[in-house]
């Protein structure tokens, strides 16, 4: 990550962290209370040049809700907590992830990083991706921000994703990767806002 990107990200993660930290308060609690069980959760996904990191978001399903179905979350999916389903309608569940942004292991802006399963699973070409910073944000995450949704009206949901809606998603940023700037990123944070609150 070049210098004058890791700088936008720190200085956004840092405002970020600080303004949104009554907030984050708040979904601790209110996971406590209703939902009891750790507040966060946290993934390993691959990173920038297939380097491994914990990925932390807030707990919105059920305890061990990964032995208890596949990876993927379809429609209105039963393992989802009470609170859960108010945390994700409004993308809540991803504002720890600040935290791997101040750590050096995401950016605002770059590629969902995806869990070693379906990575395992791109093709050469597909791989350059993983030379991309994962980010928190980015043009694929914006055009599928209701992939749970679509994936519920399809017969076979991970079938579907690996073979329609993972390739797109890669073929989206790198294309997005090729003319990004400071500037292009900023406009995607600006554009994702709306589509996280409406």
């Amino acid at each position: 990550m070049n210098s004058s990107k890791r700088i936008f990200d720190l200085i956004l993660a840092t405002i970020g962290t600080i303004v949104s930290f009554p907030l984050f308060m708040l979904i601790a609690i209110a996971i406590k209370v209703y939902d009891a069980g750790p507040v966060l959760f946290m993934q390993v996904r691959v990173g920038r040049n297939g380097r491994k990191f914990k990925l932390i978001k807030f707990r919105t399903m059920i305890m061990d809700a990964e032995k208890k179905g596949n990876q993927l979350t379809v429609g209105d999916d039963p393992r989802i907590t009470r609170v859960g389903r108010v945390i994700r309608k409004f993308k809540l569940d991803e504002l720890p992830q600040l935290i791997n942004v101040l750590k050096g292991e995401m950016s605002f802006v770059g590629p969902r990083p995806e869990v070693k399963k379906y990575v395992e699973l791109y093709t050469q070409e597909q791989r350059e991706v993983l030379k991309l910073y994962p980010g928190i944000t980015d043009p694929a995450s914006i055009k599928y921000i209701n992939e749970s949704e679509i994936l519920a009206k399809v017969e076979d949901p991970e079938k579907f994703y690996i073979e329609n809606i993972m390739p797109e998603k890669i073929e989206i940023n790198l294309d997005y990767a090729k003319r990004a700037t400071r500037w292009t990123d900023f406009i995607i944070i600006i554009k994702t806002l709306p589509r996280i609150i409406l």
